[in-house]
Parts: structure tokens; sequence; C-alpha cells
């Protein structure tokens, strides 16, 4: 009894080693791209770069990931998954030493977007062979949960890690802790148990080529909606005989996954060994999952760009502060996915996964329709609960779905596809919750600018033209800038264009420039939202928070927006 009893607390033990290992590899691939969101503007003016390069290197970093998860499952399947996972900890490692070492963007893109993004792409479909080799059936609800809980907390501390670093040192330490982290995950990976490598096969060059070439075309396309439209270009954006590039891009990418798998069916049928055995997708439990995950991913990761926008932006919290708001979600998810195997060791997986996207669905609807004009920080509190809960649940029981849909010498291919699933939902997501928002902001900001008299018909229609381009996200500082900038009223000073009496502007000439016009419908937005614009027609000082500024407009009766001049 005594031996019996020593020998399951050693296997607990073990098996709590190998889930807090690779939990952490799980934390640290979430992390980052949490924490880069959050100090753009500092990298950047560190880099002696732009946003816009600090994004596209954002932008790299998902495409290098998403289009090679499905090579690194099976490099995996080749040499042995825990040999993958230490080669994909060393990627990881040097490109996270590259990137707090980089001096210039292009030394950021090689260490972060490339390196990092091939040791991710190496690490996570390991990830998730690993814990179908160190974990019995009955188990893997628990442990995936798990890894799902360290990927959510990832995205709620990261805020709060990258705000820190930036506040009180460097965002360059982040990276440097990160090297330290993977020397941990490494010395502990040699505990993690793996099975014995039988094939001796080559990896499939062509289908390897095919599947990065298609995955990326589409996944590039995805996420250039936002700058390019998705069929109707937008202003002055590429486009190809009328329609936009990133329709053609998408289109191109599909066709291509489709001559993959018909590659792919080419090789099995010659005898050799595939990148992806097709008949894998005809196992409808797998494809069942792999469906499930797209789809959880595509609604959580809305949830994840709408909420810190607002929190962020709208209501100008700090980056710790939007970490701290975000933070219930980590917390429901956590006790979801310890709680839901516990309470149900056999659940229904099928039953789970309808009722817990029926609750995100729910979880969604609360939060947009709890969004008004006046709401506090403390509205995101209980849809967040709700869509934790849910995303815990789904975790805990959709990775063993798919990994116990096919033998455990596939589970490496299985994570390769799960995680392909994953990205590609995360991306279509958060590119669906931007273009929505874009538009309805754009939409509403254009009618509000042509239903109000102050403004002259000319500058109507050219506010209408610039912003069919899009509206930028503007904090309150950004959007007080630019209204100084602007020359027009509404400075904290209460006064019209730099500190004259509201009402009386410059006009061009002797040396004085009008606002030019990219800088003119700024405070024609500012003017024309429909409830300013509807109190100062009621002859009432406007006072109302609206969603380019929640600042009190003090703009004067009698001001002209931008003066005679635009």
């Amino acid at each position: 009894m005594s031996d019996s009893a020593t020998t399951t607390a050693t296997g607990a033990a073990a098996a709590s080693g190998v889930l807090v290992t690779l939990a952490s590899a799980q934390f640290l691939m979430t992390l980052d791209s949490s924490v880069m969101n959050v100090s753009m503007a500092t990298v950047a003016e560190d880099l002696g770069t732009t946003i816009t390069g600090i994004q596209t290197a954002i932008t790299l970093y998902t495409l290098v990931m998403a289009t090679l998860m499905i090579t690194g499952g099976k490099i995996g399947s080749l040499i042995g998954r825990r040999r993958a996972f230490a080669i994909g900890c060393v990627v990881y490692g040097t490109g996270s030493l590259v990137t707090g070492l980089a001096p210039n963007l292009a030394v950021l893109i090689f260490g972060w977007s490339f390196l990092e993004g091939v040791g991710a792409a190496l690490i996570l479909p390991a990830v998730v062979a690993l814990v179908a080799g160190n974990f019995e059936p009955p188990d893997r609800p628990r442990a995936y949960g798990l890894l799902a809980s360290a990927g959510a907390i990832a995205v709620a501390t990261g805020p709060l890690i990258g705000g820190a670093a930036t506040t009180y040192g460097s965002w360059r330490w982040v990276f440097f802790g990160e090297v330290v982290v993977v020397a941990g995950i490494l010395a502990l990976s040699r505990r993690m148990a793996d099975r014995p490598v039988e094939s001796t096969a080559r990896l499939d060059l062509v289908g390897t080529l095919l599947s990065v070439l298609g995955l990326g075309m589409f996944v590039y396309g995805v996420l250039r909606t936002s700058e390019w439209g998705w069929v109707k270009p937008r202003p002055e954006q590429p486009a190809l005989a009328g329609v936009s590039l990133s329709f053609w891009l998408i289109g191109a990418g599909l066709l291509v996954v489709w001559l993959f798998l018909l590659w792919e069916g080419h090789v099995v049928r010659a005898g050799r060994e595939p990148l992806v055995r097709p008949d894998m997708f005809r196992i409808r439990q797998l494809d069942g999952g792999l469906i499930m995950f797209f789809f959880q991913f595509l609604l959580q990761a809305g949830v994840f760009f709408v909420v810190p926008l607002y929190l962020s932006v709208d209501l100008a919290l700090s980056a710790m502060a939007t970490g701290v708001r975000v933070m219930p979600l980590s917390i429901a998810l956590l006790v979801a996915a310890l709680g839901v195997p516990r309470l149900w060791p056999r659940p229904s997986p099928r039953r789970i996964v309808r009722i817990g996207i029926l609750l995100m669905l729910a979880g969604i609807i609360t939060l947009l329709t709890g969004i008004t004009l006046e709401s506090g920080p403390s509205v995101v509190t209980v849809p967040l609960l709700l869509i934790g809960l849910v995303i815990g649940a789904l975790a805990s029981q959709l990775g063993a779905v798919t990994v116990s849909a096919v033998p455990t010498h596939q589970s490496g291919e299985v994570g390769g596809l799960q995680n392909t699933a994953t990205n590609l939902g995360a991306s279509l997501g958060t590119a669906l919750a931007g273009s929505i928002l874009l538009s309805i902001l754009a939409a509403s900001l254009i009618a509000g600018i042509r239903d109000n008299p102050q403004i002259p018909a000319s500058v109507q229609s050219q506010a209408s033209v610039q912003l069919a381009a899009g509206v930028p996200f503007l904090s309150d500082s950004q959007a007080q800038a630019a209204l100084d900038r602007a020359g027009g009223a509404g400075g904290r000073d209460g006064s019209g264009a730099r500190g004259q009496p509201a009402g009386t502007h410059r006009r061009p000439g002797r040396g004085a420039r009008g606002p030019r016009l990219r800088r003119g419908p700024v405070l024609a937005v500012h003017r024309a939202h429909p409830r300013v614009a509807a109190e100062r027609r009621r002859g009432r000082r406007p006072r109302t928070r609206h969603g380019l500024t929640r600042q009190r407009c003090r703009c004067r009766e009698g001001a002209t927006p931008g003066g005679g001049s635009w």
C-alpha cells in the first residue's frame, strides 16, 4: 500500500511538472503579442521607426507562425515531439535575445517576427502532442484546459507586464526575461516522456511549400482587409479589376490550399509520407473539433480586440489598468478549466460545446448592449466573467476531442492542424471585428457631417471621401492634440484657433496656413457627432461624451468649424 501510494504521488508530481513546463511555454507564446501591442509607441520611438513599422512586424509574426504550424507539427512527428519542442525553445530564445538587442526595425523583424515565429511553430504543435503522450485520456481535458488558461492569463497580464516594463524600465526587459524563462523550460523539458520515433521518412518539401504559400496568402489577405477592404477597395488602396487585393489574395490562398490537399493525396498514393494525411479530414470527430476551435478563436479574438480598445482608447485607461479589467476573464477561464473536468469527469463534449457557444454569444451580446455613452469600465466585468467560463469549459474538452480522434502517433499532425485552425480563426475574428467597428464609426461620422448645417457642402464632400478610407482610433490626448493642430475650438482653454477667441480664425495668407484637408475632418467630426450637434441645436453647451473625445466639448456658439478656410 505504501509503495503504491508513493508511486502514485511520484507520478502525480511528474505529471504536474510536465504540465507546468507546457503551460509556461503556452504562456510565453501568447505573451509576446500582448506586450508588443501595448508598447508599440515606445518601441517605435526607441528603434527610430513608425507605428506602421511595428504593426508590420506584428503582422509578419502572425504570418510566419500561422503558415508554419502544419510543417512544425510534421517535423515533431519525424524527429520526436520533445526534440522539436527543445529546438523550438532554442530558436525562440535566440529570437527573444535578438529582439531585446535590436537597434532597428530590420533586426526586430528578424528576431521577433521570423525567429520567434519559427520557434512558436515548432513549440505549439509539440505541446498538444506532448500532453497526449504524458497524460491518460481521462486526465487530458484538465491538462488542455490549463494550457488554455495559461494563454488567457498571458492576454490579461501582457498589458500589465508591458506597461510596467515600459513605465519603469524598458520594453527590452520583457524579451531578456523571456530568454531566462526559455532556459528554465528547456531544463524542465528533460522530464517529459515522448514516444520513440519509428518513421525514417523525409519531409514533404512540395507540400510544405504549398501549405506555406496557401496559408500565407490567405492570412495576409485577411490581415490587410482593414486597410484594403474585403471586396470593394478603399480609396487609394491596391485593387485588381475593381476588386480589393485582399479578396484576390484570400481566393488565391484557398485555391493553393486545395492544390495542397490534392498533392498530399498524390503523395499517399505514391507510398510516401505526406505532410498531412487527407483521410484525417474524413474523421467527423476531428473535423468537428477543428471547426469548433476555429469558431471559438474567431469569437474570442473579436472580444480581445474590442474590449481592450474600448478600455484603453474610449475610457483612456492605462495599459496596466486595462490588464486589471481584463483579468476577470482569465480567472473565470482558469476556474472553468479546473472545475468542469472535476465536477463532470465524463461529460458529453458535444453538449458542453453547444451550450458553451450559446453562452459565449450571450456574453458578447450582453457586452455590446451594455456599453453606452455613459458606461464605465465596470460594464465589461460580468460579460468577461461569462465569456471566460465558456472559454475554459470549451478548452477543457476540445483539445481532448481532437487528439483522441486519431492514434497517438498522429497527435503531432493534429497539433499542427489545431493551431492552424486557431490562428486562422483569430486572424479572421480580429479582422472582422476591426472592419465592422471601422465601418460603423465611418458611417456614423459621415452621416453626422452630412446632417450638420454648419459644415459647408465642400467640406462635407471632402470629409466623406477621406473618412471612407477608415477612421483612426484616437485617445483623448490624441484627439485633443489633433484639434489643437487643426486650429479650431475645442482646446483645453476653451478658445479658438491657437489661443484666439472662439469665432475668430486666421485665414490663409501672409504666412498663415489654413488647416490641411486631412486635419479638417477631425474638427468637423468633433462638432458633427449626432449627440453633440443635437445639443448645439437646442442651444445647450455640448457636454456629451462621444466617440472621438470624452472630454467636455468647449465649442461656443458662433464658432464655425475651421473658420472660413478649409
